[in-house]
């Protein structure tokens, strides 16, 4: 892996995924599609390096005690912000906190890992849904289409987060997959509750099909993306599509998706403690988007009671040190048992969110490599 990981062209790669995410200004919402970037110098106390040497100064924590090291550094960043747990702030300042992708974007400026430009050209659309408008952000490879079309979906719970928080993996997509990758910005909660990110979800894919074209896509390869609440977000947007007899996507991934309505599952037990997703955060989103809390079992949300027949291929992502993990694993198991088509694997040592850092953590390195080679399989297919 560390050998993988001194490549030049290969970390220059990686690194580039992560460029745009400072655009999250600290976890607040942003119309702004701008990938620019001001770099800044390094702290001259700490030697500048590649990824395979940064560490955290401290011990693993209790609730991960084989946590990898970069992984373990990200975490430990995350938390000398000092920010209020977001369980115990109203939604609008809980958007204010800082995010994972905060600390990812620190720890390279201290250790000078340089941020090549984008080879993406992005830009911003709103489109009409029931009740209102969303916002799309459009990555589009800058050599010649038709290119394959990716919609995206990003984590927060249905309540935080945003486009630009995630725009590492829509950028690392677009750019590793030479794909559209439509990273839609659909509307939260508790400003707009359930289920309404799931109707936005599947607004945003009927305009991907419709659109594709414009956009210098392939309307036939159109594939599904999500994180966390995205993840559950793809899902259903794939059987929407099927129940509405409209295209179906070619494939999915989904990465530690949001599956399940019980939060007494193993991994919920023993990741309780867990950061940055801990069970009293997954209580917390649950509140502020349902309505009541009987609809934790809306097959919407409990996808594991869903029917799951007819979808599409389907690779699911877990990250071993994460409450979700049990959820990904039901899932694949329903998902299987529906006859789809389906892969599953768990990064042992990382957390949630992993996925998208890996300019810094190798695992997740991996599992951006894993994600690619699904989706090229299920394009080719088509």
């Amino acid at each position: 892996m560390n050998k993988y990981l001194r490549k030049s062209a290969l970390l220059g790669i990686a690194l580039v995924s992560l460029l745009a995410s400072a655009c999250s200004n600290n976890g607040k919402n942003s119309t702004s599609d701008s990938t620019t970037v001001k770099s800044s110098a390094a702290d001259s106390s700490v030697k500048t390096g590649l990824p395979d040497s940064v560490k955290p100064s401290g011990q693993a924590p209790e609730w991960g005690k084989d946590i990898r090291p970069q992984m373990a550094a990200v975490i430990e960043q995350l938390g000398s912000y000092s920010d209020k747990p977001i369980p115990q702030l109203p939604p609008v300042e809980a958007r204010k906190n800082h995010t994972p992708t905060d600390a990812v974007m620190d720890i390279m400026k201290k250790y000078n890992i340089p941020m090549p430009p984008t080879t993406v050209d992005t830009i911003g659309k709103e489109i009409p849904v029931a009740g209102g408008t969303i916002h799309l952000k459009i990555y589009t490879p800058k050599s010649t289409g038709p290119y394959p079309v990716i919609v995206y979906y990003h984590g927060g719970g249905f309540v935080i987060a945003n486009i630009n928080v995630y725009n590492a993996s829509s950028q690392m997509l677009a750019e590793k997959m030479g794909a559209v990758v439509i990273s839609v910005g659909y509307r939260l909660a508790p400003e707009n509750k359930f289920p309404t990110a799931h109707n936005d979800a599947f607004a945003a894919y009927q305009w991907a099909v419709n659109n594709a074209s414009s956009l210098h896509g392939d309307a036939r390869k159109i594939a599904l993306v999500g994180e966390s609440a995205g993840g559950n977000l793809a899902v259903n947007t794939a059987i929407m599509a099927r129940d509405k007899k409209i295209q179906l996507p070619v494939g999915i991934v989904a990465v530690y998706p949001i599956a399940g309505a019980d939060m007494n599952t193993e991994s919920y037990q023993k990741y309780a403690n867990a950061k940055p997703l801990d069970k009293p955060m997954m209580m917390w989103f649950s509140k502020t988007y349902l309505n009541n809390m009987a609809e934790a079992k809306d097959p919407r949300i409990n996808l594991v009671a869903a029917n799951l027949k007819g979808l599409p291929p389907t690779t699911i992502i877990n990250a071993e040190l994460d409450p979700l993990q049990t959820d990904g694993a039901n899932l694949a198991d329903k998902l299987k048992a529906a006859g789809v088509s389906t892969d599953h694997k768990v990064f042992d040592g990382v957390t949630h969110e992993f996925f998208g850092m890996g300019a810094l953590v190798p695992e997740a390195l991996e599992a951006e490599k894993f994600a690619i080679s699904q989706l090229q399989k299920a394009f080719k297919g088509k």
